[in-house]
C-alpha cells in the first residue's frame, strides 16, 4: 500500500515529479523507510530519480505505469 501510494504521489504530482521532501509529510514512517520504498519502485523500474543538489526528484515511467495499469485492471 506504502509503494502504490508512493508512485499514485508521484505520477499526480504538479509537473509529475515530486522531490523527496515533498513526500514524506504524507506518511507517518521514518526517511529511510520511505527512501528504501522508493528504492523498491526505482528497481522495478516504475519512477527515476534525478539528484537536484541535496534532493532527489522522482518521476514516474509513462510506459511502465500502462504496464501496471494492465495488470491491476480487473479483467
Amino acid at each position: 500500500p506504502v509503494r502504490l501510494r508512493l508512485l499514485s504521489l508521484i505520477a499526480s504530482h504538479h509537473n509529475g515529479e515530486a522531490c523527496v521532501c515533498q513526500l514524506t509529510d504524507a506518511f507517518d514512517l521514518t526517511g529511510p523507510t520511505i527512501s528504501h520504498h522508493l528504492k523498491t519502485l526505482r528497481e522495478a523500474g516504475l519512477i527515476d530519480g534525478e539528484r537536484r543538489g541535496t534532493w532527489i526528484y522522482y518521476r514516474a515511467r509513462p510506459a511502465m505505469l500502462q504496464q501496471l495499469c494492465c495488470v491491476l485492471t480487473p479483467g
